[in-house]
């Protein structure tokens, strides 16, 4: 899976943090107001892991108010590029360490009551066997699917959408490619992914914190051969998919 510490994305959430700190204390009132508070909860929320003070907040507003204005710059942000890398790297692996910890525990749980560990250190159990063929991993396969965090907080369900979703099978993450060849065609599995199978320290904000551990429920509803311009495409938009 392909990482990026600092995506265009953050940077929009950088910005938005931005927008909401510089009228901290003061609730949205016009419309205009409350579309940009809108903005700084949708971006805001992919920088909890960095576990900013206020201090650091109100230094972000303070770039972004003398960049907006036109006004000189207090520092060369070119100079800084690897230290903003360098500090979202650490940052984001320091809170990852309690989380994995917890997913450990809780993967280590689903061995115990069952489920079968892998040399990869993921985890899965068979809820329906299925009966007909195991794909590859150079296969489409067509599935219905159920994602959670350890604490059961739903983060994407193909199942609440009500639509199955086609992939290539080596278009996803490592522990859906690995463990989705454990199946056959007709079954429903259980799987307990820990981070390094999934999104890392990185995490994929704001729903999947970084080290954290996933559980799907997957059935496989098909499977089809991918000729080899089709297994190019990317994979269908969901927490699963590679980066």
């Amino acid at each position: 899976m392909k990482k990026r510490v600092l995506t265009s994305l953050t940077v929009l959430a950088l910005v938005a943090v931005s927008v909401v700190s510089c009228s901290k204390g003061k609730d949205p009132k016009t419309e205009e107001e409350k579309t940009f508070y809108s903005i700084g909860t949708m971006f805001g929320s992919r920088l909890t892991q960095l576990q900013m003070s206020d201090a650091e907040i109100d230094s972000l507003a303070a770039g972004l108010r003398d960049s907006a204005k036109g006004d000189k710059q207090k520092v060369d942000p070119m100079a800084y590029q690897q230290k903003i890398q360098d500090m979202f790297k650490s940052r984001m692996e320091k809170q990852s360490v309690d989380v994995k910890k917890k997913g450990a525990e809780f993967l280590e749980k689903f061995v115990k009551e069952g489920a079968t560990k892998t040399a990869s250190g993921m985890a899965y159990k068979h809820i329906k066997e299925g009966t007909g063929p195991t794909p590859k991993e150079t296969d489409i396969v067509k599935v219905h699917y159920h994602g959670t965090l350890t604490d059961g907080t739903v983060f994407d369900s193909s199942r609440e959408r009500g639509k199955e979703v086609s992939f290539p099978l080596n278009r996803v993450i490592r522990g859906w490619t690995e463990g989705v060849q454990l199946m056959k065609v007709g079954g429903l599995t259980k799987f307990v992914i820990p981070s390094e199978l999934a999104y890392g320290d990185a995490g994929a904000p704001p729903k999947i914190r970084g080290g954290e551990t996933l559980v799907f429920e997957v059935e496989l509803l098909g499977i089809d051969k991918a000729p080899a311009a089709d297994a190019a495409q990317a994979a269908p938009k969901m927490p699963a998919h590679k980066k």
